[in-house]
Parts: structure tokens; C-alpha cells; sequence
């Protein structure tokens, strides 16, 4: 079995819910929503995985001007 349906799979029995997103010409993301944290696991075409993990306090905030600063002070002046 390939690690991309073993992760799937795996995901599946621990009763997490995923996203598949492809960003990249040689690997599939799998997206997963923890408790105070996000994780993307990359599983690329020779079948090796890589994972980056998200970690957050999960507060919330509200407002378009302060949507809109966050989304300006990213894309520079």
C-alpha cells in the first residue's frame, strides 16, 4: 500500500477528518484540524512523507479592518 492511503487510512480509524490538496506537481496534502493546532502532511511522488505542524491558542478575532491589515501587512507595501 502507498504511505498516501496508509496516512488516509490511518486518519480514518483515528476518526480525523482531512482535506486532499494538491499545491505542488509531485505530492498530494493531506490537511488535518486538530485541537490547537493544524497539521499538513505532504506525500510526494517516490512515496517519502514530510509533515508541518501549526500550533496556535485557536483565538478569534473579528472585524473586516483587522481582516484586512492581517492580509495587507503579508503581501508587503
Amino acid at each position: 500500500m502507498s504511505n498516501l492511503f496508509a496516512v488516509m487510512k490511518l486518519l480514518d480509524e483515528l476518526r480525523l477528518n482531512f482535506f486532499i490538496e494538491r499545491t505542488r506537481p509531485d505530492s498530494i496534502r493531506l490537511s488535518v484540524t486538530l485541537v490547537g493546532e493544524r497539521l499538513e502532511i505532504e506525500v510526494f511522488e517516490d512515496d517519502h512523507i514530510e509533515f508541518s505542524r501549526f500550533r496556535g491558542d485557536e483565538s478569534v478575532e473579528s472585524g473586516y479592518d483587522e481582516l484586512l491589515r492581517l492580509l495587507r501587512s503579508q503581501t508587503g507595501p
